[in-house]
């Protein structure tokens, strides 16, 4: 009986880690999931963290971390402990999007976040250029550097809200799923 409690209060809770960089919409993106608003965000210094309830019974706690290049070095700091990454690409600037890349293959470089589901939301849809999520997908080389994971690109909009419904789900989805394989796995190393 016991046992069952804290099995129960256990699978609760999950951390996704926000990732991506400075401008491509991480805070606004995190407001807007949050209060349904659009907010008029300063550049991240540091990180922002914030708790959504996707359910009734699952609240996932949202680390966003600045995106400023003296910021990236601090990334692997954040890694431990997650149970997604959510990468935020701004998918209208072009010229940035290498820069977005090399990043995003850094941070799935490392060890802690081995088998970490991702979700990479191809941001501001609304603006004209702007790549689709197939281009994103071709462009971040998803199949190859994630095919050990569970992966999503979630086009989206943080102005108005478009696609983030949908992300939240996929986000909250893949974090039970693999905290349930973590714990597994855990019960069968003991």
């Amino acid at each position: 009986m016991g046992l069952q409690n804290a099995k129960a209060t256990r699978v609760k809770r999950g951390s996704i880690l926000m990732l991506g960089l400075d401008s491509a919409g991480k805070s606004t993106l995190l407001y807007r999931l949050r209060y349904k608003d659009a907010f008029l965000t300063m550049p991240t210094i540091g990180f922002n963290v914030d708790m959504i309830e996707v359910g009734k019974d699952f609240t996932l706690t949202f680390w966003d971390v600045g995106g400023q290049k003296k910021m990236r070095e601090l990334w692997s700091n954040f890694l431990e402990d997650t149970d997604g990454l959510l990468y935020v690409v701004d998918s209208s600037d072009k010229r940035r999007l290498e820069e977005s890349r090399r990043e995003f293959e850094l941070v799935l470089k490392n060890e802690s976040i081995k088998n970490i589901p991702v979700v990479v939301l191809a941001n501001k849809q609304d603006l004209p250029g702007a790549l689709n999520a197939e281009e994103i997908t071709r462009r971040f080389k998803m199949k190859k550097y994630c095919s050990d994971r569970n992966w999503y690109v979630q086009p989206c909009c943080a102005i108005t809200g478009e696609g983030l419904a949908e992300a939240l789900q996929r986000v909250a989805t893949f974090a039970k799923q693999y905290r349930k394989s973590k714990e597994t796995f855990t019960t069968l190393k003991e």
